[in-house]
Parts: structure tokens; sequence; C-alpha cells
């Protein structure tokens, strides 16, 4: 703690998880949607598993759009730092075949 002309606030650390929200490791849901085709799926698992080796596909949750265009894949991962959910956002986000991560 710095006290600064009487004011309190919180110095930086050193240690990224310590400045995190996420307690590390723990089951992180990430939402992803896109274009309703065979091949989105199984690139997004495949995804998750590049990310995380314990990824447990049978637990994905899927959710087709009203009008059967567009399918939202709920993965949940077990995240262990901040850089490998960082990684797998954008890796997820540059797939050609997605079109939103939440």
């Amino acid at each position: 703690m710095t006290i600064t002309s009487g004011l309190h606030t919180s110095s930086p650390t050193n240690n990224p998880r310590a400045d995190s929200l996420i307690e590390y490791p723990s089951l992180f849901p990430i939402k992803v949607m896109g274009l309703k085709v065979d091949d989105l799926l199984p690139a997004v698992t495949r995804l998750a598993l590049q990310f995380d080796p314990f990824f447990d596909a049978t637990a994905v949750e899927l959710r087709e759009s009203s009008g059967g265009k567009y399918l939202g894949i709920t993965i949940t991962i077990t995240a262990t730092s901040r850089e490998q959910l960082d990684g797998l956002y954008y890796a997820l986000t540059a797939h050609p075949l997605v079109k939103v991560v939440l």
C-alpha cells in the first residue's frame, strides 16, 4: 500500500496472478458462436484441447439460433493462467468459422 497526499492507493505487483480477478486453476466457461456448419464444433474442440489437455469435450453445450443459421458452443476449460486464456481467445477469434467469442 502506498500513501500519497493522505490517499491510499494500491501499488501494482509483479505477480500477474495477484492482479487477476480469476483464481487459478479454475473452471472457466467460454461461449463461441459461428455459422452452423459441420466443421465448427470439431474446430472449437481441437483448439480447446490445444490449450487445456484435460478439456472434456463431452461437457460441451450447444445451442442453435432461433433461425437455425448459427450455433452457440459453450466450452469449459480448466484455466491455469492469463496467458493460457489470452492464447485460447486469440486462437478462437482468429479461426475463420468463429464469429464471436465471449
